[in-house]
């Protein structure tokens, strides 16, 4: 594992230009682009849902990593797919059958993830890891952007010792920023989600900030992994 993903959460985005900032952060280097589904109940905030992952999917060359923090997730599966999610990350926490919801997201043509709350240990998906690409690792309780960061290295590398030889994306979502991403990428960790510490101080007019952001945070990780 020697390249650490980033993928800018388009939470912490302009809400009103989502299309023109998804062009602007891959152009500054984003490898991802994460979206940040929220219902108003599994969550306590409500973002947007599959019309709008659909509207900003042509803008978008790489990865579009939808994660749903929504309860139920299976209604919306098939929606997701259509609106061109390449990745889809239901949490352990969503649901009581979450073999079948991500059977049922690899079965609709998209790459499944299961994410983690902080106060949920890695055991919880121990009997997942061979049906996910990825395993999302909350360092926020999640629900809203710009909260700090809360310390799960240890979490991260009991994951990255149950993942053995698979190919599985470990992701960090909450908190990331120059000053935590070694701590996370040291403890195993290679996809970090990151909001404000990419879109701060710039905008569609002037994205040359979210250049420097991803620069200073892929700067931080530099040999890290051997």
């Amino acid at each position: 594992m020697s390249q650490t993903l980033i993928a800018p959460s388009i939470l912490a985005a302009d809400f009103a230009n989502f299309g023109a900032e998804c062009r602007a952060v891959e152009q500054a280097g984003a490898d991802w682009i994460h979206v940040d589904v929220m219902d108003g109940h599994f969550v306590p905030n409500l973002t947007f849902g599959p019309a709008m992952a659909k509207a900003i999917r042509p803008h978008i060359k790489g990865v579009m990593d939808v994660h749903l923090m929504i309860a139920p997730v299976d209604p919306y599966i098939d929606a997701f797919a259509d609106a061109g999610a390449d990745i889809l990350t239901a949490h352990v926490e969503a649901g009581p059958h979450i073999h079948r919801t991500l059977q049922a997201i690899r079965a609709a043509g998209m790459r499944p993830g299961v994410a983690l709350n902080p106060g949920t240990p890695a055991s919880a998906v121990a009997h997942v890891l061979d049906l996910v690409d990825l395993v999302c690792v909350m360092t926020v309780n999640p629900g809203f952007g710009g909260q700090s960061f809360l310390d799960m290295t240890g979490k991260i590398a009991e994951l990255r010792a149950m993942a053995g030889d698979r190919p599985l994306h470990i992701e960090i979502d909450g908190g990331i920023d120059p000053k935590t991403a070694p701590k996370v990428v040291q403890a195993g960790a290679d996809v970090l989600v990151a909001g404000s510490a990419v879109f701060r101080g710039g905008s569609v007019d002037d994205p040359e900030p979210y250049a420097k952001n991803i620069k200073a945070i892929r700067d931080a990780v530099s040999g890290t992994w051997a």
